[in-house]
Parts: structure tokens; C-alpha cells; sequence
């Protein structure tokens, strides 16, 4: 007999470490709730957003990631707990920005510290001076219309004692995940309304430092590294690795 009882508790506790889970999103400030929050479960790349009551669904595993950002508020990572799973309802509250920082820095490309407003004034680069290799997917932005700018992208990708052989092979997990994170419309459109890169090294896992490291020895300029979204980041990084993978072949 306690040998079924024992394998009931462990049936039970399978079942306990999984399932939909549910909560609701408020603002800190006043206990309101929050629509259209974007909610990411960081290890499975699924996402969802909150209801017009803040509320929300998403399937989880005990000890998954959940990422919470909204326009205007410091973005929040929570970790989901077994009593989270198994009882349900969980309130998370954000904070917003004008609150969560002491003092808000004006940069030189004019950023004003409130994402609905530096969005409008990203820039977007259309006419970059870039170059195609045939057999491979994109383009390399060369960083200067120099006549070494073509020699410095091709010495770039095809050198294979170059750093990036070895950031690429150290973050290997994490880049494994660019792909589904790239195809996934949500996560794009959440980019593509960020300057910050926090929402990108919650999501992929690499640190700000490997991100501009990637991009320098993938020959895009410190001038691009600075002011493009985050969407443009991530797609240049996916593309760069793309490549890399084929030529290391």
C-alpha cells in the first residue's frame, strides 16, 4: 500500500511542476490593472499579453522565467514556483519608469528616457553601406564607405582566429535560441519599440557586452551598435551567425 501511496505523490508532484498558470498585472503605483503587458516565457519562447483586467494565462514549468514589459515601466522577471502551478492567481505589479529612476540621462541622439516617445525617432537604417557575399543569407554593414570597409567585413567573417569564432562557440546555448526568437511576431514587435537592449539579453540570455562584441567583430559600426532598436540588433546578430555557421562548415 505505501508503495502506491508513494507513487500517487510522485504522480501528483509530475503534475504540480506543470500547467497553465494565471495572474494579473497592475501598476505599482496605484494597484490598476495593466493592459496589452507582454508576458514571455524566456525558456520556451512563448509569449502572451494581459487582458483589458490585467489578467493573464500562460503554460509554464516550475522554475521557468516569466519576462513582464510595458511601454513606460521597468520591466520584470519573475520565476515561477511550484505553488504558483499548482494554486494559480499571482498578482505582479510594475513600476513605472519616472518612478523606478532616480534621473533620466538625455543622450546625444536625443533620447528622452520614455520608450512611446524615443520609438517614433529610432533610427532606421535603410542605406547602410553594406555588402553581400554570394552564398550567403544577408548583408554585412561595412560601418564607413572606406575602400577597406569591404576588406575588413570579408577579413571578418571568413578569419577563423578572429574573436568572433570564439564568443560564437561560448554562447553556442544561447544562440541556439535566435531563431525562435526571430520568428516570433510578438517578440519583433516588442523590439522594434526598444533601445535599451534589456528586453533582448532577458530573451537571448547574453549579456550587453557579448551583444556589442558579437556586432564589432561582425563588422557593424560603433555608430549603428548605439542607435539601432533592438529588433535591428537582433536581426543583425541571427544573420551574422547564420553565416558563421555555414562558413564554419
Amino acid at each position: 500500500m505505501k508503495f502506491y501511496y508513494y507513487l500517487f505523490l510522485i504522480f501528483q508532484t509530475a503534475i504540480a511542476q506543470k500547467g497553465t498558470i494565471s495572474g494579473v498585472v497592475q501598476n505599482a503605483a496605484n494597484d490598476k490593472p495593466l493592459e496589452n503587458v507582454n508576458i514571455f516565457n524566456i525558456g520556451s519562447i512563448k509569449g502572451t499579453i494581459t487582458k483589458e483586467n490585467g489578467t493573464f494565462e500562460i503554460d509554464a514549468e516550475v522554475n521557468d522565467s516569466l519576462y513582464f514589459s510595458y511601454l513606460g515601466f521597468k520591466p520584470f522577471k519573475a520565476r515561477v514556483t511550484n505553488d504558483w502551478v499548482k494554486y494559480g492567481n499571482i498578482v505582479i505589479k510594475l513600476t513605472e519608469l519616472g518612478i523606478a529612476l532616480e534621473e533620466v540621462v538625455v543622450s546625444s541622439h536625443g533620447l528622452t528616457g520614455f520608450v512611446e516617445i524615443d520609438a517614433k525617432n529610432i533610427p532606421v537604417y535603410t542605406n547602410r553601406n553594406a555588402y553581400a557575399i554570394t552564398g550567403l543569407n544577408k548583408r554585412y554593414e561595412g560601418g564607413s564607405k572606406e575602400a577597406s570597409g569591404f576588406t575588413k567585413t570579408v577579413n571578418a567573417i571568413f578569419n577563423p582566429i578572429t574573436s568572433i569564432y570564439n564568443l560564437f562557440n561560448k554562447k553556442s546555448t544561447e544562440l541556439k535560441r535566435l531563431r525562435r526568437i526571430k520568428d516570433d511576431e510578438q517578440i519583433r514587435n516588442l523590439l522594434l519599440t526598444k533601445v535599451d537592449r534589456e528586453t533582448l539579453v532577458a530573451l537571448t540570455g547574453i549579456e550587453k557586452v557579448d551583444l556589442d562584441e558579437i556586432l564589432l567583430n561582425c563588422s557593424y559600426s560603433k555608430d549603428y551598435i548605439e542607435t539601432a532598436n533592438d529588433l535591428q540588433i537582433l536581426d543583425a546578430i541571427s544573420n551574422c551567425y547564420e553565416e558563421y555557421k555555414v562558413l564554419n562548415r
